[in-house]
């Protein structure tokens, strides 16, 4: 478990920094603004790959058994995640409604996991990737996040629609094989 805890740790730790912008505009002034990105990649790398691994070595410890229901709710709360997911990287009217789409997306895909994952590795999982997402919506409000207010045809939620959709898809198709879980019980 510890593994876990440390990935998450350096993952989300990095992640962290944006959010400071005077460290952040210090630190790409002294090291320039490409080493900045390359450091923030390579550290977000390292705390995935270390994620993944103590998600999968940790041991399972149940705190809670998760009713029936919630795994009829899961594959509903995924859809919109990831439509919101795709809004986050394609021109929509989503973000005319929100200005964080990526983080309401991740927020949904969290919690959703957390309604049918009660062992504590998955708690530590999910609950730091909703608990992210919920700061940074906080902490980049704060800093002024900007709403887009252009007005896109149609034409462009419709093909966020369908890519959303089709990630989704193929997620659950796949997430047997990549996690060892059916995604649709």
């Amino acid at each position: 478990m510890i593994i876990l805890v440390i990935g998450i740790v350096v993952f989300f730790g990095i992640h962290l920094l944006p959010g400071f912008t005077r460290t952040r505009q210090a630190l790409i002034e002294r090291f320039g603004d490409r080493t900045y990105r390359g450091v923030f990649a390579l550290f977000s790398f390292v705390g995935l790959i270390l994620i993944i691994w103590g998600k999968a070595a940790a041991d399972a410890v149940f705190i809670y058994a998760s009713p029936f229901w919630t795994y009829k709710i899961m594959p509903l709360l995924m859809v919109p995640a990831f439509i919101l997911m795709a809004a986050a990287g394609m021109k929509s009217n989503i973000k005319r409604f929100t200005r964080h789409p990526q983080l309401w997306g991740v927020t949904l895909w969290a919690g959703g996991h957390l309604l049918v994952n009660g062992d504590l590795s998955s708690l530590l999982l999910f609950g730091s990737f909703l608990l992210f997402s919920l700061y940074d919506m906080w902490s980049a409000n704060r800093r002024g996040a900007l709403q887009q207010t252009e007005k896109l045809p149609l034409i462009k939620d419709v093909q966020v629609l369908v890519a959303g959709t089709l990630v989704a898809v193929i997620v659950a198709f796949v997430h047997p094989w990549l996690f060892g879980v059916r995604a649709i019980v």
